[in-house]
């Protein structure tokens, strides 16, 4: 089946992820089976899904969604039987990890991939007690699911190439901004990065040296507001002007020895700095430093007055 032609999607898993994706999907106009062993499960999904309901409509709903088109079944093997996708969504334990996807993928029909919502896990030691571990595949989203668009897509050692692609080209089709791995990696990227300011904000904090209220401001006040549009590498490519990354790397690279952060910096050597150059060139898309300086400043302004109406009630 080609990605764009899926209709029924399975959602094990029916939490605060899971129920994120069972919103999202519901809101893309799929039919949604879903699974979860907690006795209070289904209600506290519909309940989710009601509430996300207003900002999903606010978003725009596809011509055929609606909350009646999920089903809350009574077994992970009911769920699936039908499914021409599966998310799963279960907590973060290796051991509950493994046994789950290997009922799911005994359930589940041929040829049909699976998609595990993990937050740090391995692909290749989730799939290691299955037995057609090539299609599976990791869709990490981002909390809520049905707001935030990100989601990372990357395999284990045994996930076919293909099912990767395959995963990529259906999140997309569902309204997802889909980043494919090139290779697995613990925390995928999204959460590396953010989990190196929460870590670096928590000892500040036991140090001393910043309060919480501090440590959201210089966010929310500061490179925050660049970053919905560029991102930290391009922002770091106008911090060289009109030399863009080179100038940056070239001139700041020194700083990289002093103590800004308790992490340890990589060694900036000529390819890692061949490498920055080049990655900003192509995120660039041909855009001149002052071009993407005009773009950044009508992002951040745009922000700061949606931040300022939300405060004040108008939205």
């Amino acid at each position: 089946m080609s990605p764009a032609a899926v209709r029924q999607v399975a959602c094990i898993g029916a939490g605060v992820i899971g129920g994120g994706w069972i919103a999202h999907f519901l809101a893309r106009g799929y039919q949604v089976a879903a699974w979860d062993p907690a006795p209070d499960a289904e209600q506290k999904l519909r309940r989710l899904v009601d509430a996300a309901w207003p900002a999903l409509r606010e978003l725009g709903l596809a011509d055929n969604a609606s909350v009646d088109n999920l089903t809350v079944r009574p077994t992970l093997e009911a769920a699936v039987a039908d499914a021409e996708f599966v998310q799963e969504s279960a907590p973060e334990d290796l051991e509950l990890k493994q046994d789950l996807l290997a009922r799911i993928d005994a359930a589940t029909p041929p040829g049909v991939v699976i998609s595990s919502s993990t937050s740090g896990f391995g692909m290749t030691e989730m799939q290691a007690r299955c037995a057609t571990p090539h299609r599976l595949v990791v869709g990490h989203p981002f909390n809520p699911p049905y707001l935030i668009p990100l989601v990372e897509v990357v395999g284990g050692k045994q996930t076919d190439h293909s099912v990767v692609r395959w995963t990529s080209e259906f999140f997309e089709a569902a309204g997802k901004s889909v980043i494919t791995m090139d290779r697995e990696v613990p925390g995928f990227i999204a959460n590396r990065l953010q989990e190196a300011i929460w870590r670096e904000a928590l000892h500040m904090v036991a140090n001393g040296e910043a309060t919480p209220a501090q440590i959201d401001a210089s966010i929310t006040e500061g490179p925050g507001l660049r970053w919905p549009l560029l991102g930290p590498c391009l922002t770091f490519h106008l911090a060289g002007g009109e030399g863009g990354m080179a100038h940056m790397l070239d001139h700041f690279g020194p700083s990289l020895k002093s103590p800004w952060t308790r992490l340890q910096a990589p060694e900036l050597t000529d390819d890692l700095r061949d490498r920055m150059v080049q990655g900003c060139a192509d995120a660039a898309e041909g855009r001149s430093v002052a071009e993407l300086v005009a773009e950044r400043d009508r992002a951040v302004i745009a922000v700061m007055r949606a931040i300022e109406n939300v405060r004040q009630g108008k939205v």
